[in-house]
């Protein structure tokens, strides 16, 4: 009785994708393609060794070594005229950066003619058989268009506004700036560390090439030093010469106008300015004394007044201190004689006031007259102490200028470099290339390039190659591996499991079948379904070798065609055998077996009864859906022990799906090393959609030489040589 399948629930592994590296897993499958690391190896020791012996060109480095000298003493100690060299880190590493420039790079082209060696001057090799340049050039001549030409730089084909009668600037020679970088690039220059030597090196394909450019850029470097020295002296010299000259007319000059001041001032005298000054300061303080005295002259009046007006004839006697006046107001005598008396020292106070502004009416004429003269004097002085310390300044800074251009002018012949040879360069020395490393550095790149395309292989697989990943990656277990057949084409198939019964292709399909009549021992198998993910994935091949198994356990079995739409199955058997009505015919009967018996084929090489597929006029999805179907599959269940259905793949078509249905056993091909875990997936995923469980999973067409060189266990890899007295080849 047909019964369905409930579906299981799919392992949480079936949509998770393993993504953490395993170290051990990747040194174990890179040692397991150790010989093609070891070629990868060989092919970049063998480039490395070809480019070292062969294409690089050899160099020679020379080296002279210079000394700074700490302290230059010249001939004359001409101090701030022209300074030597500083010794700080940074003087140093520009005196460095001196010796690479390129002005005495280019005195040492044209000293040694550089311009015209081919090594500097990359215009004088022969051009090279493949340019990338001659490329691109050749692609262009070859595009159907003409290229657009580039815009005219900003100003061009303006005339000039202004026409100059300059000479034009002397350009430097073809080559000439291409030389100077490669001969800067060949110079080397570097300060030994904690002292003040430097090093100078030059790196040529020529070792005495390398001596020679070392030691006459020294030698253009020292000479570089003292010309500039001689140059600043000779700057020093013609600008001291110009201010010696400026500076004497200008005390001439100075004492011109000092000696006609002198003429123009009437024996004006610092002594003389200073007596003025004491008799300008005596009569200020005498008009200043008068001047007190009329203050308390004016003041004794104006308080006699008041006093008088009070009639305090007591505070008068104190105030006048006059004995008659005293012995009038002691007696008590009328007032009469009081104010008699009082008018009388009145008037007496009047008079000497009045005497009193006199004088100093007398006194302010001189004193402003004294003033007057005091301050004009005061100006002249001043301007004649002033002229005489500008010629003074003048006469000192003029001696000053006048011995320094003397000692500059004996200086200009001895002047002295601040650097000396310390030793000159001898025949470079071998220097690249180096040869042991660029073999050991090819043989790491060979093997790094090898171990990355393995581990990219490896890594990049989307298909599986051991039943252990097909497991671990589905949830689902696997019922067997079978290897690829080694057949040519589909109809010797059943010829070579009958010539090779213990072959390894057939232990596996025995394997498999003890392995699906095992999977359930409470409940048979009687109908089993192969089906797969996409077509080519051996299905059809494990049917019919499932077939031919099961009858050789005397069962009747029964081979039925599911895909009518590709009808692969007519493929493996011979054409006198093939029908043109098949299945589809089958169904149109009232499902007896006498009249299905009308559409099965036997072929004598196989003892299993053979049901084609037939090209339906119905969609087979419907068909396999239909109520005749059913009772087709109970009619063949009550004659036979075994219904083995090739079905349509999964991913295609649904036909699997609703013929799953009636199966008791769902055998799910994978392709080995092939079909994508994705595609898997998708497929069992399908399956559970509609409540089939997939009674297990087969590994087939697998390639026992690619087990092994995967390195993956089993009967197909590195166990295969243990079963050589096993199976038949």
């Amino acid at each position: 009785m047909l019964q369905k399948h409930t579906a299981q629930p799919v392992s949480s592994l079936q949509t998770e994708r393993d993504d953490e590296l395993d170290v051990l897993a990747l040194a174990g499958t890179l040692w397991r393609r150790k010989f093609a690391l070891a070629a990868c190896a060989l092919v970049a020791l063998l480039l490395g060794a070809y480019y070292a012996f062969f294409v690089a060109v050899p160099t020679y480095r020379s080296t002279t070594s210079l000394a700074l000298e700490l302290r230059n003493e010249p001939v004359v100690d001409i101090e701030a005229l022209v300074s030597g060299a500083s010794t700080d880190d940074a003087a140093l590493n520009t005196e460095i950066e001196v010796i690479r420039s390129r002005g005495l790079i280019r005195q040492l082209v044209q000293e040694l003619n550089l311009l015209a060696d081919p090594e500097f001057n990359s215009s004088l090799r022969p051009a090279p058989a493949f340019s990338l340049r001659k490329v691109v050039a050749a692609a262009i001549d070859q595009l159907p268009f003409d290229l657009p030409a580039l815009p005219e730089p900003r100003g061009a084909g303006i005339e000039p506004l202004v026409e100059t009668e300059e000479e034009p600037a002397v350009s430097a020679p073809p080559g000439m700036n291409a030389t100077i970088g490669a001969v800067r690039r060949a110079v080397a220059a570097n300060v030994q560390r904690n002292t003040y030597v430097f090093d100078i090196s030059v790196t040529t394909q020529s070792p005495r090439k390398s001596m020679v450019m070392a030691n006459t850029l020294a030698e253009l470097y020292i000479e570089n030093q003292i010309d500039q020295k001689f140059s600043a002296t000779e700057s020093a010299v013609t600008w001291l010469s110009t201010r010696v000259v400026e500076l004497e007319e200008e005390l001439r000059n100075r004492e011109s106008e000092l000696k006609a001041l002198r003429t123009q001032v009437d024996l004006v005298s610092l002594e003389g300015l200073e007596a003025l000054n004491r008799q300008l300061i005596v009569a200020r303080e005498r008009a200043e004394a008068v001047a007190s005295e009329i203050s308390e002259a004016e003041a004794r009046l104006s308080q006699i007044a008041a006093l008088r007006a009070e009639q305090d004839y007591l505070g008068l006697d104190s105030i006048f201190d006059d004995n008659t006046l005293s012995a009038l107001v002691r007696d008590g005598s009328d007032t009469s004689a009081i104010e008699a008396r009082l008018d009388l020292l009145t008037d007496q106070l009047d008079n000497s006031l009045t005497r009193q502004r006199q004088r100093l009416e007398t006194l302010m004429p001189s004193v402003e007259r004294l003033e007057g003269q005091v301050e004009a004097q005061s100006d002249e002085v001043s301007q004649l102490q002033q002229i005489e310390r500008e010629i003074q300044t003048t006469r000192t800074l003029y001696e000053t200028f006048l011995t320094r251009l003397k000692e500059a002018t004996v200086q200009r012949g001895t002047a002295q470099a601040d650097s000396r040879v310390l030793s000159e360069a001898i025949m470079g020395n071998y220097v690249s290339p180096n040869k042991s490393r660029i073999l050991m550095l090819s043989l790491i790149l060979g093997l790094l390039v090898g171990a990355a395309i393995v581990l990219a292989r490896q890594l990049g697989n989307k298909g599986y190659r051991s039943a252990e990943e097909l497991e671990t990656s589905t949830g689902r277990s696997v019922l067997g591996q079978i290897p690829l057949m080694p057949i040519k084409r589909r109809n010797q198939l059943i010829t070579y499991f009958n010539d090779k019964p213990t072959s390894a292709a057939a232990e596996a399909i025995r394997n498999l079948r003890t392995s699906i009549l095992l999977s359930s021992p409470d409940k048979p198998s009687q109908i089993i379904m192969s089906t797969s993910s996409l077509p080519g994935e051996g299905k059809t091949t494990q049917a019919i070798a499932l077939a031919h198994n099961l009858a050789g356990l005397d069962k009747k079995v029964i081979l039925i065609e599911g895909d009518v739409r590709r009808r692969t199955l007519n493929q493996y058997f011979r054409k006198d055998v093939n029908t043109a009505e098949g299945i589809g015919s089958a169904l149109q009967t009232d499902a007896s077996m006498e009249e299905i018996a009308k559409f099965i084929i036997r072929d004598p090489r196989l003892d299993v009864d053979v049901i084609l597929g037939e090209k339906i006029a119905q969609n087979a999805a419907d068909v396999f859906s239909s109520a005749k179907f059913k009772r087709f599959l109970g009619t063949l269940q009550a004659h036979y022990d075994y219904v083995v259905i090739d079905t349509p793949p999964v991913l295609i078509v649904p036909d699997a799906r609703v013929i799953g249905q009636y199966a008791d056993t769902v055998v799910f091909n994978v392709a080995w090393d092939r079909t994508s875990r994705v595609q898997v997936r998708e497929a069992l995923r399908q399956l559970s959609t509609v409540n089939i469980s997939v009674t297990g999973l087969v590994l087939s067409q697998i390639s026992p030489a690619g087990m092994k060189r995967y390195g993956y266990g089993g009967k197909y890899g590195s166990y295969a040589g243990y079963g050589s007295s096993y199976y038949e080849s």
